[in-house]
């Protein structure tokens, strides 16, 4: 795998579990038991937590990438003709 390839498997691997973890431990204010500001969207939540989500993104992609680029590499799993 080259750099290019590897930093594109990284970036993709980055975004699905960035996705995944943006619900986690979001409340909207009704269940924070606080009123909606006017002008918020009533489901907006109201700590996110963005930074937080963002290293442990970082982290856990880290960990993914390394395990693809040791299964892509080691030839375990091989789609190319011996």
């Amino acid at each position: 795998m080259g750099w290019t390839s590897g930093v594109v498997v990284y970036v993709i691997i980055w975004w699905i579990v960035f996705f995944m973890a943006r619900p986690i431990g979001v409340r909207p204010p009704h269940e924070a038991g606080q009123e909606v500001q006017p002008g918020n969207e009533a489901g907006a939540p109201v700590q996110p937590y963005i930074w937080s989500k963002i290293g442990a993104t970082t982290a856990i992609a880290a960990v993914l990438w390394v395990g693809a680029y040791w299964l892509i590499t080691s030839d375990l799993i091989s789609f190319r003709k011996p």
